[in-house]
């Protein structure tokens, strides 16, 4: 396998760091706070085992991503429909990460009608702990899955952080009664 360059920079959005990486076909990951540190680790090494790091903002300017990012962060619905994606999972994974970009900006599903849309009703929990590995939040909307009792549920950014995306979008009605099973 040859070398790959990752491409790394980072946005202030909504009093938060923001960290964007992508490869030469498309954006590969989405990180923030502690999580920055994720691509350095076995997630990295096991789709990119040879790279090199590289920051450039220039190339998410011409994917696209900064202006949407900061039109998302503005309060503009955006959908991230033409940004490049090079998404790095197993099948299953791709599977479920690509039904997150179905869900609507202002909508919200559960995990159980989000395992229907991707054609595995019986594979809720495996749709859920996919869900959690997202590598691009925001861009494929895990925030904007709850749970079935209507509540929050685990998020790697926390409760907090999946309210606050939320009602960037106008959604204020979802309790945050769940657990912070994925937060760092």
């Amino acid at each position: 396998m040859s070398e790959i360059t990752i491409y790394r920079h980072t946005l202030n959005l909504g009093n938060r760091d923001w960290t964007l990486w992508a490869s030469e076909k498309g954006l590969v990951r989405l990180s923030f706070g502690l999580e920055d540190r994720l691509p350095e680790g076995k997630w990295l090494n096991t789709y990119a085992p040879r790279h090199r790091y590289q920051e450039d903002q220039t190339v998410f300017e011409q994917l696209g991503i900064t202006r949407e990012m900061e039109s998302y962060f503005g309060g503009a619905a955006v959908s991230f429909r033409d940004i490049p994606l090079d998404i790095w999972g197993t099948p299953f994974q791709q599977e479920v990460w690509k039904g997150l970009a179905t869900i609507g900006h202002g909508e919200v599903i559960t995990y159980r009608e989000l395992a229907e849309r991707i054609g595995r009703p019986q594979a809720m929990r495996a749709v859920g702990t996919a869900n959690g590995q997202n590598p691009l939040p925001v861009i494929l909307p895990c925030h904007r899955v709850i749970g079935t009792n209507g509540t929050l549920t685990g998020y790697r950014g926390g409760l907090k952080l999946k309210q606050e995306l939320l009602a960037l979008e106008g959604i204020n009605h979802v309790g945050a009664a769940g657990h912070e099973r994925f937060a760092f």
